[in-house]
């Protein structure tokens, strides 16, 4: 028999792994622990924040915001606020109190009328009227939502990558007028320094417990194992080693010297039974292959059923002018669970439908198949759209034991006049480039999912293209494609991608964004269906 390496040894890797073991268990113990230290500091911040804020809204009143505006900040009644507001920002230990008025056209500029800064913080204050870009995006939606009053208040927390003034927490309030109108809005920002000393104090405790624990388990553990395992490990190794190189039986069984009735007891009967069960293994690996490959030729002959049920023989229609259009699916999986549909319900109606069904694989798939043939076969009966997912969904609802639901957008366009009568049931706000102008998303009236609850009734809207607009449909695999820093595509580069090439024909649109959606997503794995549909009104 070959002498093993102390490195190889089971002694050697079995307390390797336990310390690899304590060390994982303490790091996940100490990103715990710090992600809690650092909410419950934060929280802490942002109560005492917002609690300043509430008592700076009682000295700043909402209804002279514009008398403030027009003093130029000189009145004796400004400078009266003014010192009010400072007294309260030294007193309550914060580092600026201070109020301004974005610019509520896009929030991209934000006016100051006060800023109070703490003496002891080194900043200087900004002077009246002055006026600063926005922050970043965070900030600026933050604003409109307390501008128009989709919010009372608002957090930012900055303590990670270039602060200007180190890891702060600024608590956000509206000033109202006595007619509820938002005329400013106060902030109060406060610096964490405490949140900075207690995490490095809990990383330099974590690592010194983590040494300790792992000297006294090194130590603790050799001896033990020493004895409880190592010897009849040992023997175990030794008897597998010899009938290696023997290829006979001695007519003694390993378990007639080895009497554990632990994990190594087992190990010494399973060497006694290797030959039987090795070739009981190799009969059911047969098997096993050719369920395997079963399944692979079932599943092949599905994704061809699939792409044979969604029309791809482009170009759509070629005998008709007034319109072009192009779609694609890309699943996931072998088979995919989205689905697109365009028909000509009578010569002057186009109906057009993008849907994404709840699920993965195989049964989303059969669910995709059957409700994309009652929505075509109900919109052959010149039913509007909200008629169409009306007597779908209970039709879905009726018999739905796997409770699986479909999110859809539905349109029925008047080719003649450009009129699209359109429905949403729980889907992605459709896209839609203006004449001579830009790709917009279009925030549409939305219902619930098809299959999720009976009896709904959906609405529909009416939307008017003029010749040269565009309509650009899609499912989440879109906007939910990840790249290897796990983000998100998003709405904003799809939008900023559909722009770069705004003018392509519905085809080379549909192109240009699979290409960037790849290019985003680099090596990163596609973990949802990409679907999506593209119609051009001439």
């Amino acid at each position: 028999m070959n002498k093993i390496k102390f490195t190889d040894s089971i002694t050697f890797r079995s307390l390797a792994g336990i310390v690899l073991l304590l060390v994982f268990f303490s790091v996940v113990v100490g990103v715990i622990g710090y992600n809690e230290f650092s909410s419950a500091i934060s929280e802490q911040y942002a109560d005492g924040a917002f609690s300043t804020a509430d008592t700076a809204a009682v000295l700043v009143d909402g209804n002279k915001i514009d008398e403030i505006v027009a003093s130029g900040g000189k009145t004796e009644e400004y400078k009266r606020v003014f010192n009010n507001v400072d007294i309260l920002c030294n007193t309550q230990g914060t580092t600026f109190i201070y109020v301004i008025q974005p610019d509520t056209t896009d929030y991209g500029h934000i006016t100051f009328l006060i800023d109070a800064v703490n003496e002891n913080c080194g900043f200087d204050e900004y002077e009246f009227g002055l006026v600063k870009e926005t922050t970043n995006d965070d900030y600026r939606e933050k604003y409109r939502r307390l501008y128009e009053d989709e919010s009372d208040q608002e957090l930012v927390i900055r303590d990670k990558g270039y602060i200007e003034t180190d890891p702060h927490i600024t608590a956000m309030i509206p000033l109202r007028d006595s007619k509820g109108e938002t005329k400013a809005i106060l902030c109060v920002q406060r610096q964490m320094e405490k949140l900075t000393e207690v995490r490095h104090l809990y990383v330099r405790r974590v690592v010194l417990v983590m040494i300790i624990a792992a000297i006294v388990v090194i130590l603790g553990l050799g001896l033990y194992l020493k004895k409880v395992l190592i010897a009849p490990v040992m023997k175990v190794t030794a008897e597998a080693s010899r009938f290696a190189d023997e290829n006979v039986s001695t007519g003694e069984r390993l378990t007639d010297t080895i009497k554990n009735n632990d994990e190594i007891g087992v190990l010494a009967g399973s060497i006694d039974d290797m030959e039987n069960q090795i070739h009981e293994y190799v009969e059911n690996l047969t098997e096993v292959t050719k369920e395997n490959e079963r399944i692979g030729t079932e599943l092949n002959l599905a994704t061809k059923i699939q792409k044979e049920v969604l029309f791809t023989d482009f170009p759509a229609f070629p005998d008709r002018k007034e319109f072009s259009l192009y779609a694609s699916m890309d699943p996931a999986k072998e088979v995919g669970g989205d689905f697109y549909d365009f028909f000509l319900a009578d010569d002057d109606h186009l109906c057009l439908v993008i849907a994404d069904v709840s699920g993965k694989g195989v049964p989303a798939a059969l669910f995709m198949m059957a409700a994309k043939i009652m929505i075509a076969d109900l919109a052959l009966t010149s039913m509007s759209p909200a008629e169409v997912l009306t007597t779908v969904n209970d039709a879905i609802c009726s018999k739905n034991k796997e409770r699986m639901f479909v999110t859809v957008w539905m349109g029925i366009l008047e080719i003649s006049t450009g009129r699209i009568v359109c429905a949403n049931a729980g889907h992605e706000y459709p896209a839609i480039k203006r004449p001579d102008g830009d790709y917009e998303l279009f925030i549409d009236k939305h219902c619930f999912v098809v299959g999720g609850v009976k009896g709904i009734r959906y609405k529909e809207y009416d939307l008017k293209l003029e010749p040269g607009q565009k309509l650009f449909l899609y499912t989440d695999g879109v906007t939910e494609a990840k790249n290897e820093e796990d983000e998100l595509f998003g709405t904003d580069r799809m939008i900023e991608a559909l722009n770069r090439n705004k003018e392509s024909s519905p085809e080379k649109t549909i192109e240009n964004m699979r290409s960037e959606i790849a290019d985003f997503a680099g090596g990163a794995e596609q973990f949802d269906d990409i679907t999506m549909l593209c119609m051009e009104y001439r």
